[in-house]
């Protein structure tokens, strides 16, 4: 006999009681081989005091099981504890967010009816970090971290997921054209790692007409990869167009993790009164048993599904005079799913998810990381003043140190001195660019510093200079 598979359901807040019952009674009615354990997380955990909205007990069931079927919860705004869904995002490592947006016309209205993409977006790095300062009083710096591991270990899972689901082209999108390091870094990998799928198409985008090319032309995409900033926004553009936000499931993985729901939120103006659509999470239930390997019953449930869409059985934000039959409650379009199952679509395509294996996909060890020599050549010593770039410059020179040249002044990432523009506006917040004759210790920084401080010049922050193995590990500043 088959073994069950131990799973963590929270049944969260507003209408999400009540679509998790609808998804749970499906699941079963299907055959579904799971063992659950139940979790309290949200509203109700943080009115007891818990300031994070999730106890420790609950974490003990997840990191058990490694399988989390999550309904929306209502996170509180303007204080209470952060998004759990960015909470257990970090804390158990879930680095791909795998999005589908899918049209289901002639019964959700679109203009693209035949619309499939599935985003796969990265979900710890980039701007996400959270890593903000406000370093003078008119300007704060936020910062983007994109590393290479983070980068392979996403794109290798978009790679394999559009092998192991009969996908055929994967599409980068990325702005390196602009931040040529960390865009680049993300792009340069993407071609790295896709020497080694031959047998799928890929394509690059620059993030910005790429957007635009999915908003006007999304037939031309089917696996989309990104960084994470990126990817929210595209997949919430790519959602919006298919018209179907509400029946749109989204799972979140990590190496021997998953966490499964809903795209949409708590919606706690209809809460209570049976009728909430279920399908987003449902949807997100048939991408968490194809991730266990319960394949059968992901496709058993997924074309009843599509069955009940066709014969016009529509809870009420979806329901058409024109083409639905039956408007029905929360309970009665789960009961309608349960009535169809082992029936197939015959307008929609049938869903044949072939055996799986449990565990979701497996994705081969990182490259193994190459040595390159670090070399300290100088340094960006940003600081807090006001005045004129020539001014600035006259200041400093008294206090240049011996090993160390001034080579450039930058506002706000442009060369402002020496040959700078009259025209170019300039903040309280200045770049100087140090760089050494020869190697440079960290001793001739900090001299440096000392002597500028010693200016009464406040520095609000210093970036090391570097070359790997030769190759300049900075940008120029532009106008350099």
């Amino acid at each position: 006999m088959t073994q069950n598979t131990p799973i963590t359901v929270a049944r969260g807040d507003g209408i999400g009681p009540e679509i998790m019952d609808a998804t749970l009674r499906i699941m079963e009615a299907a055959g579904a081989r799971l063992d659950i354990e139940e979790i309290e997380i949200g509203e109700a955990v943080y009115e007891r005091g818990c300031m994070t909205g999730i106890e420790e007990s609950s974490w003990d069931s997840l990191r058990r099981t490694k399988v989390f079927l999550k309904s929306p919860i209502t996170t509180p705004q303007g204080g209470g504890f952060k998004s759990l869904n960015v909470t257990v995002r970090k804390t158990l490592g879930l680095f791909a967010n795998v999005r589908p947006c899918v049209s289901y016309h002639p019964y959700v209205e679109t203009n693209f009816p035949n619309m499939d993409i599935v985003i796969v977006r990265e979900n710890e790095e980039d701007l996400y970090a959270g890593i903000e300062h406000r370093q003078t009083q008119d300007v704060v710096q936020s910062i983007k971290l994109i590393s290479r591991p983070g980068s392979e270990r996403i794109i290798r899972y978009a790679f394999e997921y559009a092998r192991a689901n009969g996908r055929k082209k994967v599409t980068c999108m990325a702005k390196d054209n602009i931040m040529k390091m960390a865009d680049g870094l993300f792009h340069s990998v993407f071609d790295e790692i896709g020497a080694e799928y031959p047998d799928i198409e890929q394509d690059f985008y620059i993030i910005d007409i790429g957007t635009a090319r999915v908003a006007a032309r999304p037939n031309d995409f089917d696996v989309i990869v990104t960084e994470n900033l990126y990817g929210d926004i595209i997949s919430d553009v790519a959602v919006e167009i298919t018209g179907s936000v509400g029946l749109g499931g989204s799972c979140n993985i990590g190496a021997d993790f998953g966490m499964f729901e809903a795209v949409h939120g708590s919606a706690p103006d209809i809460s209570g009164q049976g009728i909430a659509n279920p399908s987003g999470l449902l949807l997100g239930a048939v991408l968490m048993l194809n991730h266990i390997g319960q394949n059968d019953i992901a496709a058993k449930i997924h074309n009843a599904w599509f069955k009940t869409l066709e014969d016009g059985v529509h809870t009420g934000d979806i329901y058409d005079e024109g083409l639905s039959k039956q408007r029905v409650s929360t309970s009665e379009f789960a009961a309608a799913v349960i009535e169809r199952l082992g029936q197939n679509p015959s307008k929609f395509a049938v869903v044949d998810y072939g055996k799986g294996g449990s565990g979701g996909l497996s994705l081969p060890p990182l490259k193994p990381r190459v040595h390159q020599e670090k070399t300290l050549i100088g340094a960006d010593i940003f600081i807090d003043w006001e005045g004129m770039p020539d001014d600035l410059a006259d200041t400093l020179n008294s206090a240049v140190i011996d090993g160390l040249e001034l080579k450039l002044i930058a506002n706000r990432g442009v060369k402002v001195w020496p040959n700078g523009r009259p025209d170019t506006f300039c903040s309280d917040h200045w770049c100087l660019r140090f760089i050494g004759d020869k190697s440079v210790t960290h001793d001739v920084i900090l001299e440096q510093l000392k002597a500028i401080e010693e200016l009464g010049i406040d520095f609000i922050k210093v970036e090391n200079l570097y070359n790997f193995d030769g190759a300049r590990g900075y940008t120029l500043a532009q106008g350099e």
